[in-house]
């Protein structure tokens, strides 16, 4: 398993704050957010993580490999509900050579509504897996701020 990320960015680390406004469909009968819908928030800041520190994830595919997600674990605080702003903070908690994890913190205001972590590993378009090619690796290990330390977190 995937060291554990803190919680919370290391000094200096890039971070991504994404932005989403809660839909009605994406409530249950409670009326709160099921909780299926908050993978798909990770993903909407995973991939604006890339977009604004990497590149857009179409071109990740035009170099020949994808980024799967190998676990995703959600720890659920308080609940959201229909039009409530939900606040993704996003960033790198870990690298190593073929595997990688972000970490997130879901706020609504001033409140903590969730902690997550995602696992990756990279393939090839035919999906076996593959190394993390070095120049994508050191962009990343830049991703982490000065903390880092032999390459992993």
């Amino acid at each position: 398993m995937a060291p554990k990320p803190k919680l919370v960015p290391p000094a200096g680390a890039r971070i991504t704050r994404a932005i989403h406004t809660v839909a009605f469909y994406e409530t249950d009968a409670m009326g709160v957010v099921h909780h299926s819908n908050y993978v798909r928030f990770l993903e909407h800041a995973r991939v604006q993580f890339l977009a604004e520190h990497d590149r857009p994830y179409e071109e990740i595919v035009q170099d020949g490999f994808h980024v799967p997600v190998t676990r995703i674990a959600v720890t659920y605080k308080w609940p959201c509900r229909f039009a409530e702003k939900v606040e993704i903070s996003c960033w790198l908690a870990w690298a190593r050579h073929a595997s990688f994890g972000f970490a997130y913190s879901l706020r609504v205001g001033e409140r903590d509504v969730a902690l997550a972590e995602s696992d990756h590993a990279i393939v090839d378009l035919e999906g076996r897996p593959i190394r993390i090619p070095e120049p994508m690796r050191v962009r990343m290990l830049s991703w982490r701020g000065p903390t880092l330390s032999g390459g992993e977190a």
